[in-house]
C-alpha cells in the first residue's frame, strides 16, 4: 500500500496495466460516458487553439477532446496506455502523445485548454501544488483549466477528488476565476480561467 501523502509511482500504474488494458472500464462505462459528456458540455468554448490533456490513459476522452481542439498535447506516465492511446487515435493528425512524468516533466505551455481529468488524487500534496502552480503558469490568458474527479475515497490513492478541487480553488480569485462548478453522485467538475489581464 502507497503511503499516505506519497505520489503513486511508475511501478503502481505498470501493475495497473498490466493487469487490464482498461482497468477503469472506460470503453464500456455507462459513468464515464456520462461523465465525458459533462465534461464537453461545461467547455466554455467551443473550439481551442492548443489544449493539453494530462493523463490521457488509453485516449478515450482524447478523441472527444480532439473534435474542439487545433492541437491538442495528451501526457501520461504509462507507455503501455500511450501505445493504446496513440493506436486509438491514428487517425487524428491533431494529436500528440508524449510520456511524462509530472509535476517535474510539465510540457512548455501557452495552452487555452488543460484538463485535468482522474488524475490529480495521484499527487501528494506537494506535487499536487506543484504541479497545479505549474498548470495555471502555462495557462494562456484567457485560457479555461478543466477539472474532473471521482469523489469518494480510494484506499490507496493519495488524495480524494474534494481535495484535489480545493486546492485548485484556492488558486481563487486570482490568479484563477471559477466560472464553473457541479456536483454529482459520485464526481465533482470546476472550471477555472485565468483572466485576461
Amino acid at each position: 500500500m502507497t503511503p499516505p501523502d506519497e505520489t503513486l509511482g511508475d511501478r503502481y500504474f505498470e501493475d495497473v496495466y498490466g493487469a487490464n488494458d482498461d482497468p477503469w472500464n472506460f470503453e464500456t462505462s455507462e459513468y464515464e460516458h456520462a461523465k465525458y459528456a459533462r465534461t464537453l458540455a461545461t467547455l466554455p468554448r467551443e473550439r481551442y487553439a492548443r489544449a493539453l490533456e494530462v493523463g490521457c490513459s488509453i485516449g478515450v476522452l482524447t478523441g472527444l477532446l480532439a473534435d474542439r481542439a487545433d492541437a491538442l498535447l495528451s501526457v501520461d506516465v504509462n507507455e503501455k496506455a500511450l501505445a493504446r492511446a496513440r493506436k486509438r487515435n491514428r487517425d487524428r493528425a491533431n494529436v500528440t502523445f508524449e510520456r511524462r512524468r509530472l509535476p517535474g516533466e510539465v510540457p512548455d505551455g501557452p495552452f487555452d485548454l488543460i484538463v485535468l481529468s482522474e488524475v490529480g488524487y495521484y499527487f501528494s500534496t506537494r506535487d499536487l501544488e506543484e504541479l497545479l502552480d505549474a498548470l495555471t503558469e502555462r495557462l494562456a490568458p484567457g485560457g479555461d483549466l478543466i477539472l474532473v474527479h471521482w469523489t469518494p475515497p480510494v484506499h490507496d490513492y493519495p488524495q480524494t477528488g474534494d481535495q484535489v478541487h480545493g486546492a485548485a480553488l484556492r488558486r481563487t480569485p486570482r490568479p484563477l476565476t471559477h466560472r464553473h462548478g457541479e456536483r454529482h453522485e459520485r464526481y465533482r467538475l470546476d472550471v477555472l480561467t485565468r483572466p485576461e489581464s
